[in-house]
């Protein structure tokens, strides 16, 4: 999607934390990363340790350093960071208004940029965890290394709609934690119809449907965030949800696809889901009504 280059941008959702940030190590706490990428075979690296506590929360983590000249939709459509300020602006507006309609209580989240390593609530992470959300610190994690990544490694078509489908992901996680959805679930389970699937494609119809109302979302000037999207730019989000399904991931890393130890769900669910969202709004999202997702 494209901004409106006059629209007024609140950049305070997103910061940046240093390059090469030290990893939080010890405290109490289990480690709990719900991201779009945290299992090893996906990316080809071991990922075990971070995943199963190897690194724990409660570290010292680096205060990120605030977003600047990124107040504007022009700015917004010329630079990735300033990008993912203004979609975190229009998500934040979104779900602000949309979940006490759902007679849930918002409560917003934010966004740390960082490179190769990062000290989060949840433990250390690195560039190879891929974008991530904490629920012990409650924020959202992404490397923009990532999308090149995306884009050459996972064959996404790329495009802006592509980069904030992640954003929009995530934050879609931070619905589920704030709202209780994670409460109970067994996160450890694997499989097309696991709780740990379920949750990724909720996130994903969660994203479709801030895409679906992102053209009349207007920020404190009664100014719209974004242009209408177009079609080209649902299918560049569409590669991105495809790209990163677990069939398609162990198809490439692999050469085989074991859907019993799925935790993402396939290509062609993430996509369902992301087209159920944008048409039928959060309100249709819930995968655990259904008896396969």
């Amino acid at each position: 999607m494209t901004f409106n280059d006059n629209a007024r941008i609140n950049p305070n959702k997103v910061s940046r934390r240093g390059r090469n940030t030290g990893i939080a190590v010890g405290g109490g706490g289990s480690l709990l990363v719900i991201g779009l990428i945290i299992v090893s075979q996906i990316l080809g690296v071991d990922l075990t340790g971070f995943v199963d506590g190897g690194a724990t929360g409660g570290g010292e983590q680096q205060q990120g350093e605030p977003l600047s000249g990124c107040d504007t939709g022009e700015a917004a459509n010329s630079s990735i960071d300033c990008r993912i300020a203004a979609a975190a602006d229009s998500l934040d507006t979104y779900w602000e208004s949309e979940l006490p309609a759902l007679g849930q209580v918002y409560r917003t989240t934010n966004v740390v940029l960082f490179t190769g390593q990062v000290g989060t609530g949840c433990g250390g992470a690195s560039s190879a965890t891929g974008p991530f959300y904490c629920p012990a610190d409650e924020l959202i994690y992404v490397d923009t290394a990532f999308y090149d990544d995306l884009r050459s490694r996972f064959g996404s078509t790329g495009g802006p709609l592509a980069e904030m489908y992640v954003v929009a992901h995530e934050w879609g996680h931070h619905i589920q934690n704030s709202t209780g959805i994670m409460e109970g679930l067994d996160r450890q389970s694997t499989g097309p119809s696991s709780d740990s699937v379920r949750l990724e494609l909720q996130a994903d119809c969660f994203a479709g449907a801030w895409v679906g109302a992102a053209s009349t979302i207007t920020n404190d000037d009664g100014v719209v965030f974004l242009d209408p999207v177009t079609e080209a730019q649902i299918q560049d989000a569409l590669s991105a949800a495809s790209a990163v399904g677990d069939d398609r991931i162990q198809e490439a890393t692999q050469g085989q696809v074991t859907p019993e130890s799925w935790t993402h769900g396939s290509s062609e669910k993430r996509q369902e889901w992301f087209m159920t969202g944008l048409n039928g709004g959060p309100n249709v999202c819930n995968t655990f009504e259904v008896a396969t997702p």
